[in-house]
């Protein structure tokens, strides 16, 4: 299976840090930069897209529910139309931002509840995709890698939306093809099981689950998280995995 890497990042705000953002770019393909509603500000956005075309890695919009306090954790019952142009308003903001030091916004990822809700809701994840393939620009969507793929590629085919789906590096999977809740034992892997996963993805296209079975993940891309020293050695292992 060949594998991109992508990260969350952008996530700092005015004088608050978050990720170590410089330490992280030079290991992935993909950013995913936050957009102000969750985390970010307009300083943060541009210092970031300027990181990611300095490194050479492609930038995608990390759109949110507008929740500055919740960090974008917190669900919120919108309507199909809030949701579209909540999304639609961050990926401008990227997107006008991007252009003017000559970078492309190549995707869109949600980002916390809204990402949880539009894997798990079929209104909000309709709502999500109508947003993105309205945009001029056409990027593509990301989204879980999980058993119902095929649904997901009819649903977006639709609307003549492009997929990426997306697997989780650091992440126990439960037997259903779903994330394992962090408030489980285990759910977020020691560096061991997690280095042992994206090997397995790489070479099996597979992942074990919770209780030992062996589950089909058709994914193209990864998710690693760096926000610490010892997380941005792991990314740097991860990268020479995929890349071999």
């Amino acid at each position: 299976m060949s594998l991109t890497l992508n990260c969350d990042l952008g996530e700092s705000f005015g004088s608050w840090k978050m990720g170590m953002d410089e330490a992280v770019m030079p290991h992935i393909h993909q950013a995913n930069i936050a957009c102000g509603f969750h985390a970010g500000d307009a300083i943060i956005m541009r210092r970031t897209l300027a990181l990611a075309k300095a490194n050479g890695v492609s930038v995608g919009a990390h759109p949110a529910y507008p929740d500055l306090q919740g960090f974008g954790r917190r669900s919120m019952l919108c309507s199909h139309d809030e949701i579209v142009a909540y999304v639609q308003y961050q990926i401008a903001a990227i997107e006008g931002m991007a252009t003017n030091i000559g970078v492309s916004m190549d995707y869109v990822k949600p980002h916390g509840a809204l990402y949880n809700d539009m894997m798990a809701k079929p209104a909000v994840r309709a709502a999500v995709m109508h947003a993105v393939a309205e945009h001029h620009s056409k990027p593509a969507l990301m989204l879980q890698a999980v058993p119902e793929n095929d649904l997901h590629i009819e649903e977006a085919e639709k609307l003549g939306l492009k997929l990426h789906f997306e697997a989780f590096a650091d992440r126990c999977y439960d037997d259903d093809g779903k994330l394992l809740s962090r408030a489980k034992p285990g759910a977020v892997h020691t560096r061991e099981k997690m280095i042992a996963q994206v090997r397995q993805l790489c070479n099996e296209g597979t992942v074990t689950t919770v209780s030992g079975h062996t589950l089909p993940l058709r994914a193209n891309t990864l998710c690693v998280h760096g926000d610490n020293d010892e997380g941005i050695a792991a990314i740097a292992e991860i990268r020479a995995l995929v890349d071999a």
